[in-house]
């Protein structure tokens, strides 16, 4: 199949998620749209952020435990990571592990991806790189290093988990241990149930990033799929629900108004939002269940002194 085939059913595949989420009662839309080229650079500003804890405490973890991360991993494993982005925190694995089979950094923009690459070739030459441009939710066809790796092992940083509803976190925890086989392994960031007032300053800046991310989203439908949002009548809101354990993003209209895409049209009466991101939170025991029913079990649990957020290192259950 061309890219072009590939890429022209991806976009297919898109649209017909926007229509369907679009058409619920309650309307929401798929947070891959998030992440074309624009939508991942905002993300990475995000990530710096004073009030977006998770990235920087996942990073201070890593750092304080690198060493044994990579015993867990090994020699000659292959390397998968899962919504890389510029894989910051993966130079801190990466700088460990002198002898691995190859990196597979998978993004959904292919043009962030491909730039990442780049930089991480130049920074250790002799690590077989190879990006892989593609929806991670979705089954993959890794690539094949040259040299057989001993194992697999699928890394998934940040909270991106907590995107999944439960039951389809356990289904691609289920999925991720399919593709790490019976000798692999599952390295995950997983953020914690924390202060209501930490959570939403997290997803709703004072500098307005995540405000600006958010509303990518509707530009970005705009321009690849002829809608005729009017970013001026949405506004960014944020909030956690405690009784789901979730913090929810949504776009809130600010009049009544149409929205016309392709040919389809769309009511919005003032108020009335779309949900654009979930966030699950989770407790060890919570999360512990839900790695349980998809057939994993954590041999190591890497956290930060307040208990804000943890790394887990999976590997099947016998």
């Amino acid at each position: 199949m061309s890219h072009d085939t590939e890429d022209a059913q991806q976009q297919s595949g898109l649209l017909g998620e926007i229509l369907q989420g679009l058409s619920q009662d309650r309307k929401e839309l798929p947070p891959k749209l998030f992440y074309d080229a624009d939508g991942s650079t905002l993300f990475d500003k995000i990530t710096t952020l004073a009030a977006y804890y998770p990235s920087k405490t996942e990073a201070s973890i890593m750092r304080q435990n690198v060493d044994e991360m990579a015993a867990c991993i090994g020699a000659e494993a292959l390397l998968i990571e899962f919504g890389s982005g510029v894989s910051e925190k993966t130079r801190i694995l990466l700088d460990h592990l002198d002898d691995l089979a190859g990196y597979v950094p998978v993004d959904i923009s292919a043009e962030h991806l491909e730039a990442a690459a780049e930089s991480l070739r130049a920074a250790y030459p002799d690590l077989e790189i190879l990006p892989l441009a593609a929806d991670f939710s979705r089954q993959l066809d890794i690539p094949t290093p040259r040299r057989k790796p001993r194992k697999r092992v699928l890394y998934f940083a940040g909270s991106s988990l907590g995107n999944f509803h439960p039951t389809q976190a356990r289904d691609f925890l289920a999925r991720m241990r399919r593709g790490a086989g019976a000798e692999g392994s599952v390295l995950i960031g997983i953020d914690m149930v924390k202060d209501k007032a930490v959570l939403e300053r997290a997803y709703d800046d004072p500098q307005g990033v995540t405000r600006a991310f958010n509303l990518n989203m509707l530009r970005r439908i705009n321009r690849e799929f002829d809608a005729d949002f009017d970013l001026s009548a949405f506004e960014h809101r944020a909030c956690y629900e405690e009784g789901l354990q979730r913090i929810e993003m949504h776009l809130v209209s600010q009049k009544r108004q149409k929205v016309k895409l392709g040919a389809s049209t769309f009511d919005f009466v003032e108020g009335e939002s779309i949900l654009t991101e979930c966030s699950y939170k989770w407790t060890q025991e919570s999360f512990r269940a839900l790695a349980e029913r998809a057939g994993l079990r954590a041999e190591k649990v890497w956290a930060d002194e307040k208990g804000w957020f943890n790394l887990q290192y999976l590997v099947p259950m016998r």
